[in-house]
């Protein structure tokens, strides 16, 4: 069996990698976990001033990543540059505040001195998803071996390219030998890791079916897992609001990326005295953006990671029709050569619908409307996910007010929704559980001992 790199706009196959066999992932596995005893007795400035290293490789190497990435999944190449310029950021900001986030702490107890401490787990599995191939990796990566643990990637199997590169740029970091390894093995060989016994902790990015299943796995063999599924955020849009300054924030929150993000906003509940306007504006906003070359600078609108998960899209653009929503704009295919769609926007969506009821994961945005604020809330909570949110209004305090009140591992008050190196980041019900990132996320794969002296 061979991974596919697939070019997303054009459909032309860009390389194949074969599979890796058992005895390959074996060995492997011996090596990072034999790697692992000497990392861990690093100090922090050492391993530190690796951390830094790669921060300056993904600087200097910057537009050869980002077109990688470009050309693997499709993200538009301002997009790419982006994500690159966020991985080195996450590097410097762990490099200089692990030690810190880990510091030990004494706790006053019937002991003459009672301590916690904070000691790596060993080696640390991560399974990450196509739709930010550096950064997701990065963000979880970065945190996890700062505190001294090792690190085995199995990538989505769209970007082998991007999984090898990233082997890559920690070798050209000069970070010690088999620290960082991509394995190059399917979804199902991926469950075989997860039960091994080098193999201390796991942590994925992607959907809640793909959730449900490595917890299981993680749950039979008291692993330690942290969980960062999908979600379908809500764009809360009371009547107060900049309504200029909150359409444009709701275009970039919905397009970015097009429309690929487990944090994107996807369910616009909008008070209805300013439903109307705001779809105006919106409808305004999304005609103008124009596909073609995601490495162009003038193309605005990408194709999709793959033709699949179009076609999955357009279904749920359907099926929610049948029932009622309505088509604004979009709801097509572009073009007959590559992974295009449509920019689209449903309006009066309600819950039992796809759009509603479902992720969607592309440019699709769903228009609900509701009569007041206590409306929104109840809406905005119902649905399985929990990851992120945001409230828009000119009245901050009332913002957070509802802020509080939605059910959400973030919610932001009129800002868009988006993962901070300094604050925790993960998600509640079918969107996951643990945090990454901040000194709660790096403390996910630690042990938290206490040390206690008579």
């Amino acid at each position: 069996m061979s991974m596919l790199s697939i070019n997303p706009a054009s459909g032309q196959i860009i390389q194949s990698f074969p599979t890796w066999q058992a005895d390959t992932i074996d060995t492997v596995l011996n090596q990072v976990e034999a790697a692992q005893v000497g990392w861990a007795q690093l100090n922090f400035e050492q391993r530190a001033g690796y951390m830094r290293n790669l921060a300056q490789v993904f600087r200097q190497r910057r537009d050869d990543y980002a077109g990688l990435i470009t050309e693997e999944m499709g993200k538009l190449l301002k997009e790419a540059r982006a994500e690159i310029d966020k991985c080195a950021l996450g590097c410097d900001h762990f490099a200089g505040h692990a030690e810190a986030y880990l510091a030990e702490e004494v706790i006053a107890s019937d002991a003459s001195r009672s301590v916690v401490v904070y000691q790596p787990l060993g080696t640390l599995l991560c399974i990450m998803p196509w739709n930010f191939p550096f950064w997701q990796l990065i963000r979880a990566a970065a945190p996890a071996m700062m505190a001294g643990n090792t690190v085995v990637l199995k990538h989505a199997s769209n970007v082998p390219c991007c999984a090898l590169a990233l082997e890559e740029a920690f070798a050209a970091a000069g970070f010690p030998e088999n620290t960082l390894r991509t394995l190059m093995i399917t979804a199902a060989q991926a469950e075989t890791v997860i039960a091994d016994h080098r193999i201390t902790a796991v942590t994925l990015t992607g959907s809640a079916a793909a959730g449900r299943k490595v917890a299981a796995i993680a749950g039979q063999h008291l692993k330690k897992c942290v969980l960062e599924l999908g979600g379908s955020d809500p764009f809360i849009v009371l009547e107060d609001a900049d309504l200029e300054f909150t359409v444009g924030q709701a275009f970039a929150a919905r397009f970015q990326n097009m429309g690929q993000s487990c944090i994107a906003a996807k369910r616009f509940i909008l008070v209805e005295t300013i439903a109307d306007a705001f779809v105006q504006q919106f409808k305004t906003l999304v005609s103008q953006l124009r596909s073609g070359d995601p490495k162009e600078e003038t193309t605005t609108l990408a194709p999709m990671a793959r033709p699949d998960l179009r076609d999955d899209l357009n279904a749920q653009v359907e099926r929610s029709q049948a029932l009622g929503a309505v088509l604004v704009t979009g709801g097509e295919y572009i073009g007959t050569q590559g992974a295009y769609y449509a920019p689209t926007i449903l309006d009066h969506v309600r819950p039992g619908m796809p759009a509603f009821d479902e992720e969607l994961l592309g440019p699709v945005a769903a228009i609900v409307r509701v009569k007041s604020t206590e409306e929104a809330i109840h809406l905005a909570n119902q649905s399985q996910y929990g990851l992120g949110a945001s409230v828009w209004t000119r009245d901050t305090a009332q913002g957070e007010a509802v802020a509080r009140q939605i059910q959400a591992g973030c919610t932001f008050v009129n800002g868009i929704v988006k993962s901070d190196p300094r604050l925790p980041f993960g998600g509640v019900k079918a969107s996951g559980f643990g945090r990454e990132l901040g000194y709660h996320g790096i403390r996910e794969f630690v042990n938290i001992k206490t040390v206690w002296v008579r």
